[in-house]
């Protein structure tokens, strides 16, 4: 398959999904029949694809040329964002909230003469410069949809009525550069996830099988914890996403007041960006949902890819710019090699 290909496809974890079936809103299709590609975006707008063949198999190919590192323009100059790390800290101090994941998107033309809507050679080269264990790739040119995620971070695994959700809080360019805020900003969002996931469980059932775990990425480590529960008898999709979603580790605490900040703050829609993508196979009713972190999107001939930070009454303004670049290096490093 060439990157200008028009055929919808999706691919996630060696797995390549073809023959389009029925694209629909309506996340109550997930607990009925097929298997489904999944994209959330943070705002609310849900895409699920089935596809009718699924078959384990290699990313299609195809001709990426390259996007120069310098011609990407951020949704937020450096002033900006720690001004705005400083208003979060405000409400900080007046007791509006606790921790806001404050986030801006990179954006740039898509190269000339590739397809606005494909980004299959982009998905090779991640693959190969920046693998990730929830890495995938949705493809839906009639909807305007062309997602390629390199995410390290588990949103939701489901195996019936078990379901498992990994949130990621916590980041430097090596172990020994994690703090105590990193630290204490894990823990806090493990007791959002908690609440999230216990609005929709067996009551006694949301266990924590592990708090901050230091993991190694590509270029960064992340702090991970794991936080499972037993869904109780009835609760669908619909249910569990409305209880969950967006992520809280890429919200903020409480969930309710840093969306409000989120809302007040960003100045551009974030998208897939700190969304939901994945795959959800309703007849073995397992799933596996990715937060859409170090995702590009392509979308009306341009390319994104957002990047940012938590932010606590423990930031330095300056130190979370630096972390959402940290974030973003290596991305825009691979996606400016060309094949």
């Amino acid at each position: 398959m060439s990157s200008s290909s028009s055929e919808p496809y999706a691919w996630f974890g060696g797995r390549l999904a073809t023959g389009l079936a029925d694209v629909t809103d309506d996340l109550s299709a997930l607990d009925d029949t097929g298997w489904w590609a999944v994209v959330l975006d943070f705002e609310g707008t849900v895409r699920c694809a089935r596809f009718a063949d699924l078959r384990a198999g290699p990313l299609p190919s195809g001709r990426w040329p390259g996007v120069p590192v310098d011609a990407w323009t951020s949704s937020m100059s450096r002033e900006q964002y720690v001004a705005a790390v400083g208003v979060v800290r405000d409400g900080i101090a007046v007791g509006d909230h606790y921790q806001v994941n404050l986030c801006r998107v990179l954006t740039s033309e898509l190269p000339a003469g590739i397809d606005p809507t494909a980004t299959t050679g982009l998905a090779a080269l991640l693959a190969e410069g920046n693998p990730a264990p929830y890495a995938g790739v949705v493809h839906l040119p009639a909807h305007d949809v062309s997602i390629v995620s390199a995410s390290p971070e588990l949103f939701l695994r489901r195996d019936g009525d078990l379901v498992e959700s990994g949130p990621i809080k916590g980041t430097a360019a090596t172990a020994e550069g994690l703090t105590d805020k990193d630290r204490a900003e894990n823990v806090m969002i493990v007791d959002l996830v908690r609440n999230d996931l216990g609005a929709v469980a067996v009551t006694g059932s949301v266990d924590v099988p592990a708090l901050c775990a230091v993991e190694e990425h590509p270029g960064l480590v992340h702090l991970v914890s794991r936080v499972s529960a037993r869904l109780r008898t009835g609760a669908g999709w619909p249910d569990l996403l409305a209880a969950s979603f967006p992520p809280g580790s890429v919200t903020g605490a409480p969930k309710s007041a840093a969306l409000d900040a989120i809302r007040s703050l960003e100045p551009v829609p974030r998208g897939p960006y700190c969304g939901a993508v994945g795959w959800v196979d309703a007849d073995r009713r397992t799933a596996e949902l990715a937060v859409g972190i170090r995702t590009f999107w392509a979308a009306g001939g341009r390319l994104h890819l957002g990047t940012g930070a938590g932010i606590t009454w423990g930031s330095d303004p300056a130190r979370e710019w630096d972390e959402t670049e940290l974030k973003a290096r290596r991305l825009l490093a691979v996606a400016a090699r060309a094949t």
